[in-house]
């Protein structure tokens, strides 16, 4: 078996396997705060505004095209003063986690980061998420803070830990 391939998605690609990945997670876990799986026109939009944002997508696909992994940034806050913090997300298909996918590409979006002159990474984790936050502590991550009690699902309160990775760009920082 070949190891898998770095690819930029798309949403002719990529958009089923993504949305499929999102609604897995909502279905059975913390890492997305939703209740009701995505419809799939809600890609379209998606997709459209990492491309108006000109921000990655970045996944891994097996040698039969099938995406294994991905990973994209955003808008951290709409304020002119963010402009370099940008808020990211990584997730892994379910019957794909523990093989390292997720550190590979988390690993090619920081690079894309420094590439944008991006300056922070934020990420935004559930408190309960050991394995997540073992990842991005392995990859230089540092806790920024937690949100005690912001969210509400399975029956129970969730605390939002906010990871951050501070890079050395951009090299000259502007206002405005």
């Amino acid at each position: 078996m070949n190891p898998p391939t770095l690819v930029q998605c798309s949403f002719e690609r990529h958009a089923d396997a993504i949305l499929a990945i999102f609604n897995e997670a909502i279905a059975t876990s913390t890492a997305l705060y939703d209740y009701r799986p995505r419809p799939p026109e809600s890609m379209g939009p998606w997709f459209e505004a990492k491309r108006r944002g000109g921000f990655p997508v970045i996944g891994l696909e097996d040698e039969g095209g099938a995406l294994l992994a991905f990973a994209s940034y955003g808008t951290f806050r709409a304020f002119p003063a963010y402009k370099y913090t940008v808020e990211h997300s990584v997730y892994v298909r379910a019957d794909q986690r523990g093989r390292g996918l997720g550190r590979i590409v988390l690993q090619e979006l920081i690079a894309a980061a420094r590439r944008a002159d991006v300056h922070a990474i934020m990420g935004a984790i559930d408190a309960s998420n050991a394995g997540s936050i073992a990842l991005h502590e392995r990859l230089g991550f540092r806790h920024a803070g937690t949100l005690p009690q912001v969210g509400f699902k399975f029956g129970r309160w969730l605390d939002l830990a906010f990871y951050q990775l501070l890079l050395d760009t951009p090299a000259q920082p502007v206002d405005g």
